[in-house]
């Protein structure tokens, strides 16, 4: 979400006295959205005056010292950011009755990219997408901003950062080189919001960015395990798996925590038509599957995953067995 921010200017008077002029400047407030845009971005600048009305009065407007815009009640003007590093200014001359005034404005633009990802978030090998956060899963925003003075591009790590997490400011996240931040997502929200603002030491540059992160549930999948081959990702099994001989499922959560998924704090228990199963092996995500001989029918496989450190990270899953 992008904040308007007002800035009160300070004028110089062209006709009038010193100590009037001052007087006059002040009532003159400026406001820019965006405040730190990116290059090329359209910056719409508006004044307005608490103790002169500017819809009666000639104002015109100059950027980088050409005129383009001058007519009466003209309050408002609509710029192209330079491109990174560069600068534009822009000064709007206000022909009160009392006197003229000049309102001076900079406009500095920058990048900023922020890249995420949830630390302990468990997905199977050779998986294209990405590890996604779940309910009290911790998560990582990197900050990667481009600013350039006239000595050239600034080391990020050599910026003071102002984090945000849900519109509230962040001071332990905050400060000198902390290029990036750290949270737990929260289990009522859908979403986080998190933004930062990254400065030079002396304040004359900045740039900001803010992203939306989303919260998924957690989910179970089952592949087919072959003696030969491995697992067989290609293909998730769904409704109904008929088998006519042994054969191995393997189970395989997503996005759930820890990555290491073999560890006391996930309880898997594995279920065949509401009958618990308990497995000799180790590696409690194979399930074997045999056949009597001379049997048919069909059987309801299920497990479940309990999560006993993160109770909202549990998951379980059912398909049925046709023999």
């Amino acid at each position: 979400m992008k904040l308007k921010l007002l800035l009160f200017v300070s004028a110089i008077g062209l006709i009038a006295t010193t100590a009037n002029a001052q007087s006059i400047g002040s009532s003159i407030s400026v406001s820019m959205l965006p405040s730190r845009p990116a290059p090329y971005e359209n910056v719409d600048i508006n004044l307005s005056s608490y103790s002169n009305n500017l819809d009666s009065v000639l104002i015109s407007w100059s950027v980088n010292g050409q005129t383009v815009a001058s007519a009466i009640g003209k309050k408002s003007l609509s710029v192209t950011a330079p491109a990174s590093g560069g600068e534009t200014n822009v000064t709007a001359t206000i022909y009160l009755p009392d006197g003229t005034v000049e309102t001076k404005m900079k406009i500095q633009s920058s990048v900023m990219v922020l890249l995420w990802q949830a630390n302990d978030s468990h997905v199977p090998p050779f998986y294209r997408g990405k590890a996604l956060p779940t309910p009290d899963s911790e998560v990582k925003v990197i900050a990667m901003p481009e600013i350039r003075t006239s000595s050239g591009l600034v080391d990020s790590k050599n910026m003071t950062y102002s984090w945000k997490k849900d519109y509230t400011n962040n001071v332990d996240g905050s400060g000198y080189g902390k290029n990036f931040f750290l949270y737990i997502n929260d289990y009522l929200e859908d979403s986080n919001n998190i933004s930062v603002v990254a400065s030079t030491v002396d304040q004359q540059f900045s740039s900001q960015a803010s992203i939306d992160i989303g919260t998924a549930e957690p989910k179970l999948l089952f592949y087919e395990n072959d003696a030969e081959l491995g697992s067989l990702w290609n293909r998730a099994l769904q409704g109904t798996y008929k088998i006519q001989g042994p054969k191995t499922i393997r189970a395989v959560p997503y996005f759930i925590s820890p990555k290491e998924i073999r560890t006391p704090s996930l309880v898997w228990s594995w279920f065949i038509n509401d009958n618990p199963v308990s497995l000799a092996s180790l590696n409690k995500s194979l399930m074997p599957l045999s056949v009597e001989e001379g049997k048919h029918g069909t059987s309801r496989l299920k497990l479940e995953i309990i999560n006993t450190d993160k109770i909202f990270q549990s998951v379980n899953k059912e398909i049925n067995i046709e023999f």
